[in-house]
């Protein structure tokens, strides 16, 4: 009756030990799948990506022929529209990224190292409570607010930024705010308080001690919030198309040729591939990922 029992568990119990005295096979084991699921559906959507943007349209602009080349890749380098809006997609993420370092500093010294625990808690919930809600509802939000004439801040003050550049810029960096205090947050909770005290013994003010001991420690957080802030604002073009007004980025030219030209479509979303790849070999250079 034992040996009946005692049967159907061997098997087991022998992968189990087979994996034990292995470890290099059990983490293969571990990992295959979910390297199989990246490789696929990743790397295997960027390969259909490029070699989408190797077609082109024919004469008439009817529909996509067989033939395979770069002249949407030509077409995007000798146009200065389209070179203009690459530069403005970049500069929109370059400064919305600052604008939230700025912003997210001081919000996260003051959550992990002044507030007390029950006001931070609620500070803390307060900074993640927006990433439950709908992206869509937030920026129709920050139209109804920027909206010229007839928004709030039109009706409240008199005057309003209206749509175009400036109202991207602000909507994105309140957007994406979030993605920079969580990063930021969690390098200072790490942060020994021993070290801000032995500034101050040694006679260092705030701003010295913040700019000398602080931020150096809290680079690679930042660096980890940039990536965020940086990518979503060069792949965003739903707030573009809402709060923009005439304003173009690399998103709503894709938006804008996706149904009418699909090959030049894919080869304008492969700058922003580009751009990250780009960004995340800069930063790796800094030693900043090794840190995180």
């Amino acid at each position: 009756m034992t040996t009946a029992i005692d049967s159907p568990h061997r098997p087991a119990r022998r992968v189990s030990r087979f994996f034990d005295a292995r470890p290099r096979w059990r983490l293969a084991g571990l990992l295959t799948g979910p390297a199989l699921w990246l490789v696929v559906l990743y790397f295997g959507s960027l390969m259909a990506l490029f070699l989408t943007s190797l077609y082109r349209l024919n004469d008439d602009a009817t529909r996509i022929t067989e033939q395979m080349g770069t002249s949407n890749y030509h077409e995007l380098l000798t146009t200065s529209v389209y070179r203009d809006i690459v530069v403005r997609t970049i500069g929109v993420a370059v400064l919305v990224t600052v604008i939230d370092i700025v912003l997210a500093l001081p919000i996260a010294f003051f959550i992990a190292k002044i507030a007390r625990p029950r006001l931070r808690t609620v500070l803390i919930t307060a900074v993640l409570v927006p990433l439950w809600g709908s992206y869509l509802v937030k920026a129709f939000a920050w139209r109804a607010i920027l909206g010229s004439p007839g928004g709030v801040l039109d009706k409240t003050f008199g005057s309003s930024p209206g749509y175009g550049l400036p109202a991207v810029v602000i909507v994105l960096a309140y957007l994406w705010l979030p993605y920079m205090i969580v990063p930021i947050y969690a390098g200072l909770d790490r942060l020994p308080d021993s070290l801000l005290e032995a500034s101050n013994d040694l006679g260092a003010g705030f701003w010295l001690t913040f700019r000398t001991v602080v931020i150096p420690i809290l680079f690679p957080a930042i660096v980890a919030g940039s990536v965020f802030t940086f990518s979503l604002s060069m792949g965003d073009y739903i707030a573009v198309a809402l709060v923009g007004g005439p304003t173009q980025m690399i998103g709503s030219v894709v938006y804008a040729n996706f149904a009418s030209n699909l090959p030049f479509a894919a080869a304008f979303a492969t700058v922003p591939v580009l751009v990250m790849v780009f960004y995340l070999l800069g930063i790796r250079r800094t030693g900043a990922l090794e840190n995180l």
